[in-house]
C-alpha cells in the first residue's frame, strides 16, 4: 500500500529548473533508494519533500494530507523526519543534549525510540555523551545525527548520503540500523552514492537523471537493467 505520493512535482533555485515533474510512489514501510548522478535533483528531491525547498508545482501527499507548501515545522508534526547530509548537529552542545533535542511524545501506531535505543546501536555516542558535538568526528556526528532524527519517532524518514566520507566500519554501522529502523516499520527514502549498499538493503530503486525520475523498479529488476545504469549512473 503507497504511503507516499509525489506528482508532478517541480522546484527551482532561483532561475535553475532543478526538479522538473518529478512522479513516485512510496510503499509504507519499505526503502525506497533514489539513485542518480551529482546534479540530477536527488537532495532536491528530499528538500521539496520536507518543505526545505518550496515547490513550484505539485503535490506531496502523505496519507491523506498535503504536504506541499507546508514549512518544515509543521510536516515534521505529520511524522516526516530528515537526516541532512551536511550533519546539523548542535555543535555547542553535547552528545546527550543533542539527542534531548530530539525526543518527542509517541504517535499513535508508529514505533517509540529512547536514547537508550540510540546508545545501544551506537556504542561510541554513549561513550561520548557528555562530550560536545563540535569535537566529534565526521562519522560520529553522522550517527548523532540519525538518532536525534528518530527520537521523533517518525513514520517516514528522508536520508540524504548518510555515508558520505564515512569509514567501513561505520558505513556498516549505518546500514544495519536502517535495515531495523525498516523493519520496525519506518518508512525509508534513501539517497546514497555507494550503489553496493543503497541496493544491499532496499526494497526499490529510483533513479533521476535531469530533474525527473527516469527508472522505476525492484532492486531485482534494476540488477538486471544494465541499460539504465550505463546511461544514468556511470560516470562516462
Amino acid at each position: 500500500m503507497s504511503q507516499l505520493h509525489v506528482t508532478n512535482l517541480h522546484a527551482h533555485y532561483g532561475q535553475s529548473h532543478v526538479l522538473q515533474g518529478v512522479n513516485f510512489d512510496v510503499r509504507a514501510g519499505s526503502i525506497t533508494t533514489i539513485l542518480g548522478r551529482n546534479g540530477s535533483g536527488r537532495s532536491t528531491t528530499l528538500k521539496a519533500m520536507m518543505g526545505i525547498v518550496s515547490p513550484t508545482e505539485g503535490s506531496v501527499r502523505f496519507d491523506d494530507t498535503e504536504l506541499a507548501g507546508l514549512s518544515p515545522t509543521r510536516i515534521s508534526r505529520f511524522g516526516i523526519a530528515y537526516v541532512p547530509e551536511d550533519r546539523q548537529v548542535f555543535p555547542n552542545l553535547s552528545v546527550g543534549e543533542n539527542l534531548l533535542v530530539g525526543v518527542q511524545k509517541a504517535r499513535p501506531d508508529t514505533p517509540v525510540w529512547t536514547i537508550a535505543d540510540m546508545y545501544q546501536h551506537f556504542p561510541r555516542l554513549k561513550e561520548r555523551r557528555d562530550q560536545v558535538a563540535a569535537t566529534l568526528s565526521g562519522g560520529e556526528q553522522q550517527m548523532l545525527t540519525i538518532c536525534r532524527s528518530l527520537l521523533g519517532n517518525p513514520k517516514v524518514l528522508l536520508v540524504d548520503e548518510p555515508t558520505e566520507g564515512l569509514a567501513p566500519q561505520i558505513v556498516a554501522q549505518v546500514r544495519d540500523v536502517l535495515v531495523e529502523i525498516r523493519n520496525r516499520g519506518v518508512t525509508i527514502i534513501l539517497v546514497e552514492q555507494r550503489l553496493t549498499m543503497a541496493l544491499q538493503i532496499a526494497d526499490s530503486v529510483l533513479v533521476m537523471g535531469h530533474g525527473q525520475i527516469v527508472y522505476s523498479g525492484s532492486v531485482v529488476e534494476f540488477r538486471k537493467d544494465t541499460t539504465v545504469r550505463k546511461r544514468w549512473l556511470e560516470v562516462a
